[in-house]
């Protein structure tokens, strides 16, 4: 049964809806203990003070905002203590908004709210008409000490939470002018054509349970093998190469047809279209999930090297 991680209420207007915040995700990794490669002794990591390579205790160490090199502010946890956000139990809404005008680069960690006892006929209230409205609630409120920004919807009968980055955490793209070059060249309106028909021919409804952690599960393959005694042989993986602005017309070409199961037309016939033709004819009649497998069986040699180095 999932467990509570916080307490409070939604303060909407007058109306106080108290909920509880439960966590949304669970996180799936797979973890390693650092030890020595000659007895697998475990590593104890100590704090050590860099001047003399003493041993420092907890309650012996401050925090320093370094302001120059090897130059610090120093805080005691008192001064910290008194600049922490108030710790009020309230998620203050501020606007409703679009949800369209929020960009998923500001969502963080997802959450969902439950109501608290004695507050179900409140929090249903605010469901449908948050559902009615098609709305999503922009909030404040305190979490670990922390404020955060956070947007919440409704889910089914449930409503959810996702804390939000504020917009000077975000890189603005025009932060990327040295990253990104000006690139003067025209589109050809053939290419673009035929890029949105790739596009159109691989869309399809969004199925969150078709997608799979792959590099995870064949690791803990690899583990579980490695565990029964058996060798583990190193694979090569293939390296995707870039396709060159040449070569442009005669990848979407071949990928559009390969998708759609269909031979090539004669426009892969440019710079090394004629080794592309080739290829595509030895597989034309393969589908996409020929396609997926094939990348899926790149994706488990590159998991099961990794694992094996």
């Amino acid at each position: 049964m999932a467990r509570a991680i916080w307490t409070g209420s939604i303060s909407f207007g007058l109306l106080n809806v108290p909920v509880r915040l439960y966590s949304a995700v669970s996180r799936k990794s797979v973890s390693f203990r650092e030890l020595r490669a000659s007895d697998s002794s475990r590593i104890r990591h100590k704090r050590v003070a860099e001047a003399d390579g003493e041993e420092v205790p907890y309650e012996d160490i401050v925090k320093g905002y370094e302001i120059a090199p090897e130059q610090y502010v120093v805080m005691t946890r008192e001064e910290l203590e008194e600049l922490d956000p108030q710790k009020t139990k309230a998620i203050e809404i501020q606007d409703f908004v679009d949800l369209d005008e929020i960009d998923p680069i500001y969502f963080d960690h997802p959450y969902y709210l439950g109501p608290d006892k004695g507050a179900e006929k409140a929090y249903a209230l605010l469901v449908k008409a948050m559902s009615d409205s098609k709305k999503v609630a922009v909030a404040r409120f305190v979490l670990r000490n922390r404020e955060n920004l956070a947007a919440i919807r409704p889910m089914g009968q449930v409503l959810t939470m996702a804390t939000m980055r504020f917009a000077d955490e975000v890189v603005s793209p025009e932060e990327l002018e040295d990253v990104i070059p000006a690139d003067g060249r025209k589109l050809d309106k053939r290419e673009v054509e035929m890029a949105r028909q790739l596009i159109d021919s691989l869309s399809s409804e969004f199925d969150p349970g078709k997608y799979r952690d792959e590099y995870r599960k064949e690791l803990l393959d690899v583990i579980e093998r490695k565990a029964r005694g058996e060798e583990v042989v190193e694979a090569v993986s293939e390296e995707p190469k870039p396709t060159k602005a040449p070569d442009l017309m005669a990848a979407l070409e071949e990928s559009l047809a390969a998708v759609k199961g269909e031979p090539l037309g004669a426009g892969a016939e440019g710079d090394g279209g004629q080794k592309r033709r080739s290829r595509a004819k030895s597989g034309s009649g393969s589908k996409s999930g020929s396609r997926a497998k094939s990348s899926q069986g790149k994706s488990r040699s590159r998991s099961r090297a990794k694992a094996a180095k």
